[in-house]
């Protein structure tokens, strides 16, 4: 069974490794969205950066995604009002101004997006979810067509996740910051990250990745866990979709890309104990599940790549953030939703770094 994206199709320009001990105002651990965010922030207020990261940059849960844009935290808003009161509402705009930045990106587009009902309970969840988000001033429609019944999140779109990352890279580059494929970090320490190819000294060291990152801290074991997120992609075929869904209480989602081909995950919930787990690659059983679904929806287009990837849960649905050695910030843990909250999180980890201080996110 192969382990490739649909969207490692695209061409890439392979960025070289660490070849020497170096030195620099900040050092970030991670390629992903929020690593690159983090990067961008301290080029931004001045600093000098090294990024590595253990692959390509995008190569995990970054580039891995089902490339959804979508507003809000891992919590519907009505239960993460419930849970973190104001801090949610403030936490909410703020994803609604970071997908302003993100829609201005080349790979995205802004579509809207659906979140489904499966069943009359989590129709009647919907339902309260819109409630909540009215009465907050929040934009949201009541929704019912083809897919079915729920909410229309007019402001989410969707992206190319895998471009996305690589096109803010050759930016960051040109912009100044030392960017390393293929370079893993072997341990953490204050202001020292050692890879296997050298040693970076740097005043402040940035952690930004998801999956797997209870590997990297083992203090963080407990409270964080790592899931392994399974998806595939179709040939192309007839347009059917003009956005992209969620259902079944987010354990499914789907998007039909712009070239015709459907991109469709989930279904963790029906083998939740097996996707506990930091192995590598597809399984069988849940994508013949995932392929069921598919022809049950009446779609007869040969799949034509299947893959897997890492991401990181927290009991409380919270990221973490926090400064867990002298002089290394980390932030990860994003409950499957990195794409918005973790650009959100990587550049605050830089400036906490740089002022010392956490900033009042959840």
């Amino acid at each position: 069974m192969t382990d490739r994206p649909v969207w490692a199709d695209r061409p890439w320009r392979a960025l070289r490794t660490v070849t020497a001990s170096q030195t620099a105002d900040v050092c970030v651990v991670g390629l992903g969205g929020s690593g690159l965010a983090a990067v961008d922030e301290a080029l931004n207020l001045g600093k000098s950066v090294i990024g590595v990261d253990a692959g390509p940059v995008a190569g995990e849960a970054a580039g891995r995604n089902g490339g959804f844009l979508l507003a809000g935290m891992a919590e519907s808003y009505h239960d993460a009002i419930a849970r973190w009161g104001d801090a949610a509402r403030d936490m909410y705009q703020m994803t609604l101004d970071e997908l302003d930045i993100l829609m201005a990106q080349p790979a995205s587009r802004r579509t809207g997006s659906l979140r489904i009902a499966a069943s009359p309970e989590e129709l009647k969840h919907v339902a309260t979810e819109i409630e909540a988000l009215v009465a907050d001033d929040f934009p949201v429609e009541r929704y019912s067509g083809p897919e079915g019944e729920g909410a229309l999140f007019p402001l989410d779109g969707v992206c190319n996740p895998m471009q996305r990352c690589q096109d803010l890279a050759l930016r960051l580059i040109d912009d100044g910051a030392a960017l390393h494929e293929h370079s893993r970090a072997l341990s953490v320490e204050s202001n020292r990250v050692e890879t296997e190819q050298g040693v970076i000294n740097a005043e402040q060291v940035i952690v930004a990745i998801d999956g797997r990152l209870e590997l990297l801290f083992p203090e963080l074991e407990g409270r964080v866990r790592t899931a392994r997120l399974e998806m595939l992609a179709t040939e192309p075929f007839v347009h059917r979709f003009d956005r992209p869904v969620y259902t079944s209480w987010g354990y499914l989602y789907w998007q039909q890309l712009d070239w015709g081909s459907l991109a469709i995950g989930g279904m963790r919930d029906r083998f939740m104990e097996e996707s506990w787990s930091v192995s590598y690659g597809p399984t069988k059983p849940l994508q013949e599940a995932l392929d069921e679904f598919v022809r049950g929806m009446g779609i007869t287009a040969q799949v034509t790549h299947r893959w897997a990837g890492h991401a990181a849960y927290t009991p409380d649905r919270a990221p973490i953030y926090e400064e867990i050695r002298p002089n290394v910030w980390v932030v990860g843990g994003y409950c499957g939703h990195g794409n918005v909250m973790g650009s959100i999180y990587g550049r605050a980890a830089v400036r906490s770094a740089i002022a010392g201080e956490r900033e009042p996110l959840l």
